[in-house]
């Protein structure tokens, strides 16, 4: 295409080249032709001769006219084919485009797809660990009855006779006969279990149930607010207000998890959607910055390559040319 289109140009310099004696030639032809014949040439000879030129210079027009004619068809075909390459390309450009576009939609689904799953192989993991932390505390305190079983076995007898302390059913107990006071009942509000209820919410929150997840979320964070499942809770917390398109409550909690659990396995989707959650709210810099922040933060979770996509699809660079402090 770049090789026709470099011939066309120069038969257009060409034409431009040879217009100057084209049209010499014509004005002197006329000057041959309608010129008056001086008195003193009137012989036929001058005359016959003066014809001839005449002929041969009018021949010589034509034959340059034939050709002028030849390489301005050349000119036009040339023309005509470097107009449809350029069509074919641009068409051609058209549909890459439309090809990419969809690739990238494309992408972005299943990269929005394993990270739901990867946050359900995370809650799975801290469900396993959470049962292990239990599970050992069991088998210290077994490990610690068994110890006070064997040391009570190993001490010595009494030698004397001494009474054994009365039982629960003998007289002068502590039983409470009527006149003692009553027992303590049990506690008001008990503290829900943990395990079961962050699970219950995990649950709830993928059945779409999300004013009872979020009752059973709050619980985790109000009964017990050092723990690591806490930090899961504060997240779901945030993306309950998320999906609800309350997106200032959605960054307070998202803040939540960054602040008081920056080790948290929900933490790098927690910057990334609050980042999402900041866009949507006209806070582009802020937005664009935490992001930006994520992707350095956490380079290889699929948390920063959904980050590097959408800075990507909103043309903005990854890396920012000048420090700025943007405002939330």
């Amino acid at each position: 295409m770049w090789a026709t289109t470099f011939e066309a140009g120069e038969y257009m310099k060409r034409f431009n080249t040879i217009r100057p004696y084209f049209t010499a030639a014509l004005i002197t032809t006329a000057l041959f032709v309608f010129a008056p014949v001086p008195s003193h040439a009137g012989t036929k000879e001058d005359i016959q001769a003066l014809k001839d030129r005449v002929d041969q210079l009018v021949d010589s027009v034509q034959r340059l006219q034939s050709t002028v004619d030849s390489k301005m068809g050349v000119l036009q075909h040339l023309a005509e084919q470097t107009a449809d390459n350029s069509n074919r390309v641009s068409a051609a450009m058209d549909d890459l485009q439309r090809k990419l576009a969809t690739q990238n939609e494309a992408l972005s689904g299943k990269v929005d797809t394993a990270s739901g799953q990867m946050q359900s192989v995370n809650d799975s993991i801290d469900e396993v660990k959470a049962r292990l932390a239990k599970l050992d505390r069991s088998v210290q305190e077994l490990q610690t009855q068994i110890q006070n079983t064997q040391q009570q076995q190993q001490q010595p007898a009494p030698s004397g006779g001494g009474t054994p302390a009365p039982g629960p059913g003998a007289g002068g107990g502590t039983a409470n006969n009527g006149g003692g006071a009553p027992a303590a009942g049990p506690a008001a509000n008990p503290a829900p279990p943990l395990q079961e209820t962050y699970q219950a919410g995990v649950r709830d929150y993928n059945s779409g149930k999300y004013q009872v997840s979020q009752s059973e979320f709050q619980d985790v964070v109000n009964y017990y607010p050092q723990d690591d499942m806490a930090g899961g809770a504060q997240f779901y917390l945030g993306e309950i207000s998320y999906k609800g398109q309350d997106y200032t409550g959605a960054v307070k909690a998202y803040n939540v998890v960054l602040e008081t659990f920056p080790n948290s396995s929900k933490a790098p989707a927690a910057q990334l959607h609050k980042g999402y959650a900041l866009l949507l709210m006209n806070k582009k810099d802020a937005g664009v910055h935490e992001l930006r922040a994520l992707i350095q933060k956490h380079p290889d979770k699929p948390e920063a390559m959904q980050a590097r996509s959408k800075l990507n699809g909103m043309g903005v660079k990854i890396t920012p040319t000048a420090s700025t402090r943007p405002t939330e």
